[in-house]
């Protein structure tokens, strides 16, 4: 299980449409899985996909610590050819980083509840329903089967900043919030 590389923003693979995996159970998915999450948690992350490692086939791994999901802890998890069905419109904003765009984090639209399908490498469907960060999390790997980057979801790049300046624009925020309204 070798720690692989992580493709950064610029690498064309993250901008494909990754193909699907024929046969979920083949020996190989399960070498490219465990690689996959060996690299996740070396880097230390809580998600990846495989054209983070410049793979381009619909394959997600991600976890969920007790810390993150709301007191909902979710082991590591291995999801081939994800798909994503919204339960609501309803979407909130999150903190989102990526291990593609290291040093960076934006405030993130996503929706709050979901349900994603898929199949495991014992080739069993998997279906579940998600909300808080489980749900944010496979959004956002699932984006990256489609080309698409956290940026991409942002609605005000304004919210878009430096890890170690995060601290700024969230008492910004807090005041904001904090604030009398003019109404």
């Amino acid at each position: 299980m070798p720690v692989l590389p992580i493709a950064r923003m610029g690498n064309p693979v993250l901008r494909e449409i990754a193909e699907p995996i024929a046969d979920p159970t083949d020996p190989a998915v399960a070498r490219l899985a465990a690689d996959m999450i060996a690299t996740m948690l070396d880097a230390p992350g809580v998600g990846l996909a495989a054209p983070q490692i410049s793979e381009s086939r619909r394959i997600i791994v991600f976890r969920v610590p007790a810390d993150r999901g709301e007191g909902e802890e979710v082991a590591n998890t291995v999801l081939v050819n994800p798909e994503i069905e919204p339960l609501s419109h309803d979407k909130v904003l999150g903190w989102e980083g990526c291990l593609s765009i290291p040093g960076l984090r934006g405030l993130v639209p996503r929706y709050a509840r979901i349900r994603y399908r898929g199949y495991g490498l014992d080739g069993a469907r998997i279906d579940r329903e998600a909300s808080g960060f489980h749900a944010r999390v496979v959004q956002h790997e699932v984006d990256h089967l489609d080309g698409v980057l956290y940026l991409d979801r942002m609605d005000d790049l304004r919210l878009l900043v430096c890890t170690e300046e995060m601290h700024h624009l969230n008492a910004a925020l807090a005041a904001a919030k904090d604030a009398p309204s003019r109404d």
